[in-house]
């Protein structure tokens, strides 16, 4: 498929953090865009926007409003990571891929899909840290387990037939946009404050014994873009930057980059025997391979975006 006027896209999720990036990109690339999610954006999105909670939209519905739009591309970037049980994260992450892929079956035309998954559908990393390759996925989190249900309901669908595209098991994601919820958010906001000159700031959080494979939404973009792009078809591909970084490190950096003074304290815990193997790192070979892909930006340029933003928005 190559891009140019007329290509159209449809973006589940295209209001989330992920979802506007994609959203722009796609429009900078020259498609035609529609967002779909829950509500309107209380931030502007480079789309056309339709809101649809597909947790509670029949598949019929859903596959009426895709007939109408003829995308060339859905992306499927629904679903949220943050505080959730396993029936609310199987309602908001599994619900709405089981009614995207019945709708897409029911469709005349067959747009090709591009599901965003996640390595936590992984579970554990090997003790050496290094990426999980061999075993079978054991997820031991809600959103990993939800998220695997779906990525593999993507992949079984593509096994027989009913569809066409990839799923994307995504790092976690940095850069501008990064929910409050997330590390960087909770370390942001703490921060802000401290931007004025007031003097320095305690930045307090859980112990930072984890390792994480953190890649720019903007690279992760460019992935959605290649995964659209490309005729593979049944397969899921580890997008990151393919190296587990202390997260620890990753605060001081942001720390770095805002020029606030700060301490940071980490709240006593009592050690684990699972800490050790805290560790998530990506895989970057099949996505070379298979996209052509590869991440273009590290750590210090995605903080430094996403502090200009944060701080830039605190300063209005």
């Amino acid at each position: 498929m190559t891009p140019g006027p007329g290509r159209r896209v449809t973006v589940l999720g295209g209001t989330g953090f992920v979802g506007r990036t994609v959203c722009a990109d796609f429009r900078a690339d020259g498609w035609d865009v529609l967002a779909v999610a829950r509500s309107a954006p209380a931030r502007p999105v480079a789309a056309r926007f339709l809101p649809l909670d597909l947790a509670e939209t029949p598949s019929d519905d859903l596959a009426r409003v895709l007939a109408a739009e003829r995308p060339d591309v859905v992306v499927n970037a629904t679903g949220s990571i943050w505080s959730r049980d396993d029936d609310a994260m199987d309602r908001i992450c599994t619900v709405p891929t089981l009614r995207l892929l019945d709708a897409l079956g029911a469709l005349r035309h067959r747009p090709r899909l591009v599901h965003l998954g996640s390595v936590l559908e992984y579970g554990p990393a090997p003790s050496d840290g290094g990426p999980r390759t061999g075993p079978p996925p054991e997820p031991v989190t809600p959103y990993g387990r939800a998220k695997l249900a779906a990525s593999r309901a993507v992949l079984e669908a593509a096994a027989n037939g009913s569809v066409r595209g990839l799923v994307l098991r995504v790092a976690n994601v940095s850069g501008v946009g990064a929910p409050e919820s997330s590390l960087l958010g909770t370390v942001a906001r703490q921060l802000v404050p401290g931007s004025a000159g007031t003097g320095p700031v305690t930045v307090e959080l859980a112990p930072l014994r984890a390792h994480r494979d953190y890649i720019d939404v903007r690279d992760v973009s460019a992935a959605v873009l290649a995964a659209a792009l490309s005729s593979a078809s049944g397969r899921a591909l580890d997008i990151g930057r393919g190296e587990a970084v202390p997260v620890r490190l990753l605060v001081e950096l942001l720390v770095r980059v805002s020029g606030v003074p700060a301490r940071i304290v980490e709240r006593p815990q009592e050690p684990d025997s699972a800490a050790g193997r805290d560790r998530i790192r990506a895989d970057l070979a099949p996505a070379r391979e298979i996209l052509g892909w590869k991440p273009t930006r590290d750590l210090e340029e995605s903080l430094a975006a996403y502090w200009a933003d944060v701080s830039g928005r605190a300063a209005v």
